[in-house]
């Protein structure tokens, strides 16, 4: 009996196009842990908590603007180049269903770096539990699932150029499997630098040389060797660390660009 032999669901065309696109960065991984402990204190005092992830997309724009080499693009070409984007804007990988198939879905959070967590919250919120189809943020998937395969991936393209990407990729990426048994992985979101997301669990910890039991957040860091080099994405991941580990402090009215 021969298996049955399917096509790719339409709905996850635009995953095959960023596949395509994507593989010629030159990914390195690291990965480092940030003690939750006062981030989780923040969230059961709030009258509106927070997630998790919101907390990650939130430091990371500040971070990213801290270090402008990583918040960058490379071009390519015959005269390699590099662009450095002056805001940053966070791509969010959410889990949907689309047409009955689970899917990847991303959404672009512009100007991550000046907006507030409360702010942040209600997009991810909206884009998390709205109907994919009723969204005018995923025009351009439904758009690509109408197109054969090769236009796809022209169009997509098209989309993707240097001037234009960080509408569609953002200027930094953050993906997160938290909601599982997942303590750390690796991926490469077609920007820069990609931060993945585990799930919080209680590890001993050392605090003034005396093991305690603390709560753990696994963080990972996906840079493109092209744009910057291991030092400077290890001083990303570390400030990121650093900025999650503190208590989170009252924040001045969104910016807008």
């Amino acid at each position: 009996m021969r298996p049955p032999v399917l096509p790719v669901p339409r709905a996850r065309r635009h995953t095959l196009h960023f596949l395509h696109h994507a593989r010629t960065a030159a990914p390195v991984h690291l990965d480092a842990e940030a003690d939750a402990t006062a981030l989780l204190a923040h969230r059961a005092a709030a009258a509106r908590p927070v997630s998790v992830v919101t907390h990650v997309v939130h430091a990371v724009g500040r971070v990213l603007a801290r270090h402008p080499d990583a918040n960058a693009t490379y071009a390519g070409g015959p005269r390699p180049r590099l662009v450095r984007y002056p805001w940053v804007d966070v791509k969010l990988t959410l889990d949907r269903v689309v047409d009955d198939t689970r899917v990847v879905l991303s959404s672009v959070l512009t100007d991550a770096d000046r907006a507030s967590r409360s702010f942040l919250q209600a997009r991810i919120t909206r884009l998390a539990t709205t109907d994919p189809e009723d969204l005018p943020e995923f025009d351009g998937v439904r758009a690509l699932r109408r197109l054969p395969h090769p236009a796809g991936r022209i169009a997509f393209a098209a989309a993707s150029r240097t001037t234009r990407r960080h509408r569609h990729l953002g200027t930094v990426a953050v993906t997160s499997l938290g909601h599982r048994r997942v303590l750390r992985f690796f991926s490469h979101g077609g920007t820069a630098v990609t931060v993945g997301v585990g799930r919080i669990t209680d590890r001993p910890v050392v605090r003034d040389g005396a093991v305690a039991i603390a709560p753990v957040l696994p963080l990972s860091l996906t840079f493109d060797h092209r744009v910057l080099d291991g030092a400077e994405a290890a001083d990303v991941l570390d400030d990121l660390v650093e900025t999650l580990g503190r208590a989170p402090t009252p924040e001045p009215t969104d910016a807008a660009r």
